[in-house]
């Protein structure tokens, strides 16, 4: 078993390869990370949007700093895999804050963060990124920072010119400490194979219905393949669906596909 975080670190980057790209199944809560890590995940994400919805709050920085870190610590000490976490903007106002919210993810054990631009200019996250760098390097820890660009997801900026945003902000991270560039939104082979083609460090997607194959992606250039608020979208439309059968026709059939509970139930057996 891996368990010094230096290795971890090592080991993460290491499953950044478009031969076979790192897929991710994202988690939100520790029994989701321990379902995903008996299924054969080589690492675990967490998702900010699941996270945020599993204790009453919206996504999009409203999670506290305090709940976010609170999980990461819990799901690191779940797991035997690497854990990356996904801090939103950072939780913080400033490069400063941004840098306590590293350190304390490091502190946590995990090995990785995803930060996002959102509507934010580039140069705000590239100076996030050169403090979170900073942070790892003060605290003798390797950390994977993944920067996300959100110029597909959100809709940003004059279509026209969407892509060529897209290449000049990521280079901006780049050069600011990022490790990897997340581009969520995306899945066309004609737009990933461009990115890839411009993008000088691992290219992360977001993968949903109607996109390729992770191993297709990888074939078009991406070493990282995640699932973002999926998994947790899909687990809430099985609840809602248990719970319409319930109140409307009485029948029970929706459970018929649940995870048999000496089985979730062992994944927390102690020794």
């Amino acid at each position: 078993m891996i368990t010094a975080q230096a290795d971890k670190a090592r080991l993460f980057r290491s499953l950044h390869s478009t031969a076979r790209p790192l897929a991710l199944a994202n988690a939100w809560d520790v029994a989701s990370a321990r379902v995903i890590e008996a299924a054969g995940a080589p690492a675990i994400a967490t998702t900010s949007a699941g996270v945020a919805w599993s204790v009453g709050a919206a996504d999009g920085d409203m999670l506290s700093r305090e709940e976010a870190l609170g999980l990461i610590a819990r799901i690191v000490d779940a797991v035997a895999v690497p854990v990356t976490a996904d801090i939103e903007g950072g939780y913080g106002q400033d490069p400063a804050a941004v840098a306590e919210t590293v350190t304390a993810v490091i502190e946590a054990g995990a090995v990785g963060i995803n930060i996002e631009d959102g509507t934010r200019p580039p140069a705000e996250l590239a100076a996030r990124l050169v403090a979170a760098r900073r942070a790892g390097e003060q605290a003798g820890a390797d950390v994977f920072l993944n920067a996300r660009v959100d110029t597909f997801l959100f809709g940003l900026g004059d279509p026209e010119t969407r892509l060529q945003d897209t290449f000049e902000r990521a280079r901006t991270y780049v050069e600011a400490g990022a490790d990897g560039i997340f581009v969520p939104g995306v899945t066309d082979p004609a737009t990933v194979t461009a990115l890839a083609a411009e993008i000088s460090v691992p290219l992360n997607l977001m993968a949903g219905p109607g996109a390729p194959t992770v191993d297709e992606l990888g074939a078009l250039g991406a070493a990282r393949v995640s699932l973002g608020s999926g998994v947790a979208q899909a687990a809430y439309a099985a609840a809602r669906r248990a719970a319409r059968d319930l109140y409307g026709t009485g029948s029970y059939q929706v459970l018929d596909d649940a995870l048999a509970f000496p089985e979730i139930n062992g994944l927390f057996a102690t020794a």
